[in-house]
């Protein structure tokens, strides 16, 4: 990755349109890790998701924040890898992968050089303000590296921003809550349920706060 070019499309792209263009709010920022290693998941509504969650860092800090995404879809092209790998800094996941290769080795590597990387449990974009069956990736990475926080981010409004099939952002003010770290569990199931019910919490917190 490099840093001045991570640098320029954040000041000039991620800044513009989630700052100015749509607007945020924050709640609970100072529950967002500055350092690694650390782990920051959120749910998934739209392409917009990791440019807002870039916007919560400070410019310090962003150089060691890096997306985790599916290597099938961001590296398909050269120009979408040059473009992923370089500017956005993704760590890139083989879905499904299997056998003696490890598909979380380059997360598991990026937590060992006290990286802060964002994860969503979903693995793919759901519908505006609903959440998608959560994938076991992060109870794999969890069991890997127990030590590491996780920190749960709730993102509300980018769905309707910029859903699915949208080529522009709709201005659409963005409400975000950064809840404080969760431990993992060695029973899968129980983690899952714990996770599913920190954003359920997160989501009703969001619409008490809107009513």
């Amino acid at each position: 990755m490099n840093r001045l070019l991570r640098w320029i499309f954040t000041l000039c792209v991620a800044y513009p349109v989630v700052l100015v263009w749509l607007g945020v709010s924050v709640a609970n920022r100072k529950n967002l890790p500055l350092k690694g290693p650390a782990i920051v998941i959120a749910n998934h509504n739209s392409h917009l998701d990791v440019l807002t969650l870039f916007t919560l860092f400070p410019l310090s800090a962003l150089t060691r924040v890096h997306p985790v995404a599916a290597a099938d879809y961001f590296l398909n092209n050269r120009l979408m890898a040059w473009f992923a790998l370089k500017v956005i800094g993704i760590i890139p996941v083989r879905r499904g992968g299997s056998g003696k290769n490890n598909p979380l080795a380059g997360c598991i590597e990026a937590l060992r050089q006290e990286k802060i990387i964002i994860l969503f449990p979903e693995g793919t974009r759901g519908e505006p303000e609903c959440f998608s069956e959560f994938k076991s990736g992060l109870w794999h990475l969890n069991r890997e590296m127990p030590e590491v926080p996780i920190i749960p981010v709730y993102m509300r409004g980018l769905g309707r921003a910029m859903g699915k099939g949208q080529k522009i952002p709709v201005p659409f003010f963005i409400d975000i809550w950064v809840d404080e770290p969760m431990s993992g569990d060695a029973d899968k199931g129980v983690f899952q349920e714990r996770l599913l019910q920190r954003f359920v919490t997160l989501q009703k917190q969001a619409e008490g706060r809107k009513s």
